[in-house]
C-alpha cells in the first residue's frame, strides 16, 4: 500500500528566515509550489504558505502610508511559526486525516529531528486519482465528462 515516503516530495526548496517575501514568491513561481519550509541551518523553523505571501502583500498594499514592498518584507514576519509536522513513518491516513481535520495544505516529513521531504493535498489527490484508476480497471466505467462543468 501507500506510505507517506511512497508520496511525499523529497526535492525540497527551502529559504532562511532572513529571506524576503519576494524571494519566497519567485521560488513558489519558478518550481510551481505552494509551500517552503524555513530553516534554520538543519531546523525547521516556520513555513510560509502562498497564502501568507498574498496576505502580507495584500496587507502592506492597503495601507497607503506604507511604501514597503515584498523586497522588504522578511519572512520571519510573514511566515507560520508553529509548524505541524508527520514522522516518516507515520500511517498515511493520519496525516490524512491530519491535513483534514486542521484545514492545512502541507505537513513536512521529519525522519527524527531531519526534515527528509513534504506531503500535500496535491499529493493525496494524486494517489486518490491512482486508486480510482485502479478501481476502474476492475469494473470498467465509461467516461463521461458531460456532467462535468468548467467555469
Amino acid at each position: 500500500m501507500f506510505s507517506i515516503e511512497a508520496i511525499m516530495s523529497t526535492n525540497l526548496i527551502t529559504v532562511s528566515p532572513s529571506a524576503t517575501l519576494a524571494e519566497a514568491r519567485s521560488l513558489m513561481h519558478e518550481h510551481r509550489i505552494h509551500h517552503i519550509p524555513v530553516m534554520d541551518e538543519d531546523r525547521i523553523v516556520g513555513l510560509v504558505t502562498l497564502t501568507n505571501v498574498l496576505a502580507a502583500t495584500d496587507s502592506f498594499l492597503r495601507d497607503d502610508r506604507s511604501r514597503i514592498h515584498a523586497d522588504e518584507i522578511g519572512i520571519k514576519d510573514t511566515m507560520v511559526t508553529d509548524v505541524a509536522t508527520v514522522d516518516i513513518n507515520a500511517s498515511l491516513r493520519h496525516a490524512a486525516l491530519f491535513l483534514e481535520k486542521h484545514k492545512i495544505g502541507c505537513l513536512p516529513v521529519l525522519d527524527g529531528d531531519k526534515l527528509v521531504g513534504i506531503i500535500t493535498d496535491t499529493d493525496f489527490v494524486a494517489v486518490a486519482i491512482n486508486l480510482l484508476e485502479q478501481i476502474e480497471e476492475t469494473e470498467p466505467v465509461t467516461e463521461d465528462y458531460e456532467d462535468v462543468d468548467v467555469a
